[in-house]
């Protein structure tokens, strides 16, 4: 004791030094029973993945029998929405000869203006509804059914429009199929080794081919909604709207000063001696629109 209070800054810093590492011996005991209990936590976890890695994964006879029948009732589901889009596509007609078909072309060109006349709709000069080159010359015997499915669809969607009885169509513009110039769908590509191969073959598999068509009409704003609607809710053939475009034949509103003589007039006519049949004069929505629209005719493939 006497010796501490002769050397009191000597003695604080060994009982100072003395706490330190008693807290440091503290603190290594410690950090080591963490670290002891993660490493046995580590090895029991790279223990059972090294065990599950060596198994040969199977499951068990309940959940087998439950993935089996899920697959079945996914597969009885797929049948059914594949025949219920069929029915929305106008069937192939197998076996259509070439000369068959240009006479079934001259019977619809007959029918369709035969049908504008009586509906007065004006179709564009020498309407031949996209064939133009079939008039005079055969397609070949693989493009033969295909254009005749074809031909239906556009039939189809011609009569839309005339049973809306649109003011006239503008133009109407079909897009060749590749087999009409003897073209077939190319080799599939060779897949490259590992997973990649099962996705080439899935990407490599066509369900369905687009039949595509460009067409220009006039009409009033009621009935072009018409036209549209029956297109995308057609029961007989799958049409996708792709593109659309909607020009008012009227570019600018009237003049302010007509619209004012026309407000003045207006309140002249609805005034207590005006005569209860005077007509009403719309400042706007009498004007015509003009529709371009490019619109895919599918075909399913499965």
């Amino acid at each position: 004791m006497n010796w501490f209070q002769q050397n009191r800054l000597l003695g604080t810093f060994l009982a100072g030094f003395g706490i330190c590492l008693l807290l440091v011996g503290l603190v290594f005991y410690w950090t080591g029973s963490k670290w002891n209990a993660a490493r046995t936590e580590f090895d029991t976890a790279a223990a059972e993945r090294s065990r599950l890695e060596h198994l040969d994964p199977f499951p068990s006879d309940a959940n087998f029998r439950k993935m089996k029948v899920h697959l079945e009732n996914y597969g009885v589901a797929l049948d059914k929405l594949k025949e219920e889009l069929k029915t929305r596509v106008i069937p192939l007609p197998s076996g259509l000869a070439p000369n068959e078909f240009q006479s079934r072309l001259l019977q619809v060109m007959t029918a369709t203006s035969q049908k504008a006349r009586e509906t007065k709709v004006k179709l564009p000069d020498n309407f031949h509804l996209g064939f133009n080159e079939f008039i005079t010359s055969l397609p070949n015997t693989d493009a033969a059914p295909l254009l005749g499915q074809e031909l239906s669809q556009i039939q189809t969607l011609i009569n839309i429009l005339l049973d809306a009885r649109v003011e006239n169509v503008t133009s109407f513009q079909r897009t060749p199929l590749p087999e009409e110039r003897g073209g077939a769908p190319g080799p599939a590509p060779t897949p490259s080794r590992g997973r990649k191969s099962a996705q080439a073959n899935i990407s490599g598999t066509k369900l369905l081919e687009r039949n595509v068509v460009d067409l220009t009409f006039k009409a009033g704003p009621s009935v072009a909604r018409k036209v549209l609607n029956q297109i995308a809710s057609s029961p007989a053939q799958f049409y996708i709207i792709r593109t659309l475009y909607v020009r008012n034949e009227k570019d600018k509103g009237p003049p302010r000063e007509k619209t004012a003589e026309t407000g003045a007039a207006a309140v002249q006519s609805t005034g207590p001696n005006a005569p209860s049949n005077a007509p009403l004069n719309f400042i706007v929505g009498n004007e015509h629109v003009e529709v371009s629209a490019r619109i895919e005719m599918l075909r399913f493939t499965f």
